[in-house]
């Protein structure tokens, strides 16, 4: 896997950003969710990069990235700071205007960019989420019961630190175990660099910062869009698992046309770990969305 991709550490900032960077073509970030990193693209990074020049990071808090000590706002966790992170990695690599395919965490990231620097983004994919203000909104048991981490993450320190470093590699096989079907789309080779990374110093404080910043700066951020009419210019096409919770307990375009001017998508056959668990179906919407040649 990442046959064609050459490993990267470039300061951005206060952090270090960690990835891998390859193919030849037009510009393409590629961004993971929770509770993983770049590595969630390795069945389907090879084939984009014969098309695109394909920029793979980790995230700041995750994989090899710096996780720095949040701040008492958690700003330095917020999304508006990691698309500033990653803009400025694009930058680094000659690139002022791309496209995004993001999951996850990664597409909630994708959305802040959108808004603060639509200059930057031609086109972008989201996989698996509405978006975070409707969720927060309209939570009901269900969703909180599948996404306990939602909220036992925001608690403050050091609670959920604590119980989660006691044994990281029962908390993201058990949360990952929840949103994928069976057998399991996880490779034992990937899995074993999940659960690796997140046992690295620092990674459940940085990840329980991600996640507190998302239930507060965040939202403060979502909400001052909202007040002041200003919706997301970028096209955006959603995707979204069929056997997930985000299409059963959300109406994803719906949603996502509320804060969006150019929003189409649909659901897929799949979870919610999409790269993994359809990665052929995310090479033919980026290839279709993008308009490269097949």
């Amino acid at each position: 896997m990442f046959e064609q991709f050459a490993p990267f550490q470039i300061p951005v900032g206060d952090v270090t950003i960690a990835g891998r960077v390859g193919g030849s073509g037009p510009p393409l970030l590629l961004l993971h969710g929770h509770p993983q990193n770049h590595l969630i693209w390795h069945r389907v990074a090879d084939r984009l990069a014969a098309r695109f020049r394909v920029v793979c990071p980790d995230l700041r808090g995750y994989g090899a990235s710096s996780k720095p000590p949040g701040l008492p706002d958690h700003a330095n966790y917020s999304k508006r700071q990691m698309a500033a992170d990653v803009r400025a990695l694009m930058r680094h690599f000659g690139h002022d205007r791309f496209d995004v395919c993001a999951h996850d965490r990664g597409a909630r990231v994708t959305h802040r960019l959108c808004m603060d620097a639509p200059e930057a983004v031609g086109r972008a994919l989201l996989l698996d989420i509405a978006p975070t203000l409707a969720m927060y909104e309209q939570t009901s048991r269900e969703f909180a019961s599948v996404y306990f981490h939602w909220f036992f993450l925001i608690q403050p320190q050091p609670l959920p630190e604590r119980l989660i470093g006691a044994d990281p590699d029962a908390y993201i096989d058990a949360v990952m175990a929840r949103r994928a079907p069976q057998p399991s789309p996880f490779t034992p080779e990937v899995q074993a660099a999940y659960r690796a990374a997140l046992r690295s110093p620092g990674a459940v404080h940085a990840m329980c910062e991600d996640y507190r910043a998302s239930a507060g700066i965040d939202l403060e951020h979502d909400r001052a869009d909202r007040d002041a009419q200003r919706l997301c210019r970028v096209p955006l096409r959603v995707l979204w698992g069929e056997l997930g919770i985000i299409g059963r307990l959300f109406d994803p375009l719906r949603e996502w046309r509320r804060v969006a001017e150019h929003v189409d998508g649909h659901a897929l056959p799949c979870g919610h770990y999409i790269p993994e668990e359809a990665p052929d179906a995310v090479f033919d919407a980026v290839v279709d969305f993008l308009g490269a040649p097949r």
